[in-house]
């Protein structure tokens, strides 16, 4: 790519690691990860990460609940947080004169939340409504249901809200323990976008974090599993439509593997001229959508189709599904070199627009940091992508797309 970034990585005192993009803006954008998701929760902690992201929101020493919430809304920008399976990311956008008091903000959250027990009573019943809110979508459900039947080791089994009966006997004992476990600096990282000089954000982290204090930490391991291969069925009154997802893994694919994956996960099931979207809706009429997600995150390596069709059409869709997965296997389906150049083209365009945008900028280092990839890696990105082959799709396409894990939501009864 021609675009370079104004990039600098430093490591605090107390084990933080702080990462400048410097480019012309007039915002910044602020991400505080740390390195904790529902990847490592243990038992009867399901969802415990998810609840301590809610509950720092919820005051501090400084500040009770509402003064807080005041106060961030008042930077006049967009903050928000969300847990992941393998991190909590906290983040702020707004002006550039915004920044030192979003930090002073932001810091005050991660060092000095209260965990007052009103609080967690009252987040408890939240999180358990978001949770019945979650199963009423079937969309969400199948998912959901998928990942489950797909894992029996590994934490992706388990939805990051948590399993309700866990949430419902978190103590305010075990919430703040496991805070004070994975809230430390050595665990976490900040990547601040802005048009300030890289000594200039660095001056003011370190103001607003140096009292962070660091202590022992020992990462748990996390097991990367292999889907469970199989075919289930959840059935639900009053469902109008069939639900149906298909999942794969692919943990022993490198970079340059899964960039091709990417590709032909992208001819497969993601745009509306994809294979499956002209196989289904264009050519039968079957669906009104299906897509693709892939996560290549580390220790997830996940790839999932659905779509949900009327109830007489699910045996069909789903004979058409897999027929196109047999037929990119077998060299059935052929990719033309107009195909590639398409592809190509799509991701470079996608790439230039993550490094225009403040926000995604952030974001995009963010999740090269959590996979412990090069911060630099996006200039090797046009290089890497022109070098794949119609020969190593077809390559991917036969080791990826094999013994899918199978969850249909219906109300049909066979």
């Amino acid at each position: 790519m021609s675009k370079t970034l104004d990039i600098r990585e430093t490591k605090l005192k107390n084990g933080l690691i702080l990462v400048t993009i410097k480019r012309d803006t007039e915002l910044f954008s602020l991400n505080l990860g740390i390195k904790a998701g529902s990847l490592i929760e243990g038992k009867n902690e399901k969802g415990i990460t998810h609840f301590i992201e809610h509950m720092l929101f919820k005051g501090t020493t400084k500040r009770n609940n509402e003064e807080l919430n005041k106060e961030l809304e008042f930077i006049g920008g967009e903050y928000n947080a969300y847990t992941e399976f393998n991190s909590t990311v906290y983040t702020i956008s707004a002006l550039n004169t915004e920044l030192e008091n979003s930090l002073e903000i932001l810091s005050d959250m991660i060092m000095n939340s209260k965990f007052e027990q009103e609080e967690i009573d009252k987040e408890r019943s939240v999180v358990l409504s978001e949770i019945d809110s979650k199963n009423d979508d079937l969309e969400y459900l199948c998912i959901k249901k998928t990942f489950e039947m797909a894992f029996k080791k590994s934490n992706l089994k388990y939805d990051i809200l948590g399993l309700e009966k866990d949430i419902k006997d978190f103590t305010k004992e075990q919430i703040v323990d496991y805070y004070k476990k994975y809230y430390i600096p050595s665990n976490a990282y900040i990547v601040i976008v802005s048009s300030f000089e890289h000594d200039y954000v660095l001056e003011k982290v370190e103001e607003n974090f140096d009292k962070w204090i660091d202590s022992e930490f020992k990462a748990v391991p996390i097991i990367a599993e292999k889907n469970k291969p199989g075919l289930k069925f959840t059935y639900k009154s009053e469902c109008e439509q069939s639900n149906i997802a298909y999942l794969f893994t692919f943990h022993e694919l490198n970079l340059q593997e899964e960039l091709a994956l990417r590709i032909l996960c992208y001819k497969l099931g993601e745009s509306q001229n994809s294979i499956l979207f002209r196989k289904l809706r264009e050519d039968k009429g079957l669906v009104y959508d299906i897509y693709s997600e892939i996560d290549n995150s580390e220790n997830i390596k996940l790839l999932y189709f659905f779509t949900s069709v009327k109830e007489e059409n699910m045996e069909e869709a789903m004979k058409l599904i897999e027929e196109s997965f047999d037929e990119i296997k077998s060299n059935r389906i052929t990719f033309t070199d107009e195909d590639i150049v398409l592809m190509k083209k799509i991701f470079k365009t996608s790439l230039t627009s993550t490094l225009e945008d403040t926000v995604e900028i952030g974001d995009y280092i963010s999740s090269l940091i959590l996979d412990g990839r090069k911060l630099n890696e996006y200039e090797n990105y046009e290089r890497d992508l022109d070098s794949i082959n119609i020969k190593d799709i077809n390559a991917i396409g036969k080791r990826v797309l094999e013994n899918p894990t199978v969850h249909v939501v219906t109300s049909i009864k066979e």
